[in-house]
């Protein structure tokens, strides 16, 4: 069942659909009066945008109500009031859920072969930094190379889901029994808790590293340049500034000093997912970064046991290491 986005109320339906697909009614929540899903009207790279933003709404969006079928406003069925006919609804509705379900599940395996993919090139790229500025000197060893870093990141995307999975159901259980001590009644309970799935937490991992495949692929591809159009390099001029903390804080910022590569991986896309994941377990902060943290120890002990075979030799499997822990 899909719920507003605004105040996770569960709703029958997001829109109403008359006589074409294209005329269409948004459907208004009962509990705080809202449009319960504005996004059904926006287009794919509106999505792209508010989730690169971490907007709570888009994730409840792609999360719970994506591909909700609506109501439809002409040649609805007339039923009987009789107990065939709602067997028959709860049947009808149980069916729905699974396909719901499979599709669901069709949805991550699609968004983890594109994205891991992705991860793997840019991973590469960060070990193999003259290759990947030389197509030219692509060989049958660059591909065996390639080969083990995709298998790498494979298993290692395996272990954090696992590692966040296993931590949210010890979460989730806490969460349910504080609430069960507290007496909260079933009405107090949000809608993103009564239509919550375990494989949502693996698409809204997947959503989250969005941002952070993003930026890491921009840095790739578009690295910056250590000297002037000219051929003279680049030169720091201290002195520009009379205040030392100035100094200070802009030489942060070197590409000697600042790995923008790990802050963005780790940093930021610690910040997304924990944002993702609080959003469909519908907990205190403070347990979506136990969740986290838990994921990037399980994903620091499968790197420590891949790092020679991925990268090959000592240094690069210690590269590797470094850019696959937090």
């Amino acid at each position: 069942m899909p719920i507003c986005i605004t105040c996770t109320h569960p709703i029958s339906h997001l829109y109403t659909v008359y006589e074409s697909a294209y005329n269409l009614r948004l459907e208004q929540c009962s509990k705080c009066l809202k449009f319960a899903d504005p996004y059904v009207e926006h287009d794919s790279l509106t999505l792209l945008l508010d989730l690169i933003l971490l907007k709570r709404e888009v994730y409840r969006h792609l999360i719970y109500n994506r591909g909700t079928e609506p109501r439809k406003a002409l040649g609805s069925k007339t039923g009987l009031d009789s107990e065939g006919s709602q067997e028959g609804e709860h049947t009808l509705a149980a069916t729905k859920d699974r396909q719901r379900e499979k599709d669901r599940w069709w949805l991550i395996l699609k968004l983890a072969c594109g994205l891991i993919t992705v991860d793997a090139f840019i991973r590469w790229a960060h070990l193999n930094p003259q290759i990947s500025a030389d197509v030219s000197r692509w060989t049958v060893e660059t591909n065996i190379v390639f080969l083990r870093i995709l298998i790498g990141c494979i298993i290692e995307t395996f272990a954090f889901h696992g590692g966040v999975m296993f931590a949210s159901y010890f979460v989730l259980a806490l969460s349910d029994f504080i609430r069960s001590r507290r007496n909260t009644s079933p009405v107090e309970i949000s809608g993103v808790r009564q239509q919550f799935k375990f494989s949502l937490i693996p698409l809204t991992i997947f959503y989250s590293s969005l941002t952070k495949l993003f930026l890491l692929f921009l840095l790739t591809i578009w690295r910056p340049s250590a000297s002037r159009p000219g051929g003279s390099p680049y030169y720091w001029d201290p002195s520009y500034y009379s205040s030392s903390l100035v100094t200070w804080a802009l030489e942060i910022w070197d590409e000697d000093k600042l790995d923008r590569e790990w802050v963005v991986r780790n940093v930021l896309g610690g910040m997304a997912t924990g944002f993702g994941l609080r959003v469909v377990l519908d907990c205190h902060p403070v347990f979506t970064t136990v969740v986290i943290l838990v994921g990037w120890l399980a994903k620091t002990v499968v790197a420590g046991f891949l790092k020679n075979w991925v990268g090959g030799d000592e240094h690069s499997g210690d590269k590797w290491m470094a850019y696959s822990i937090p």
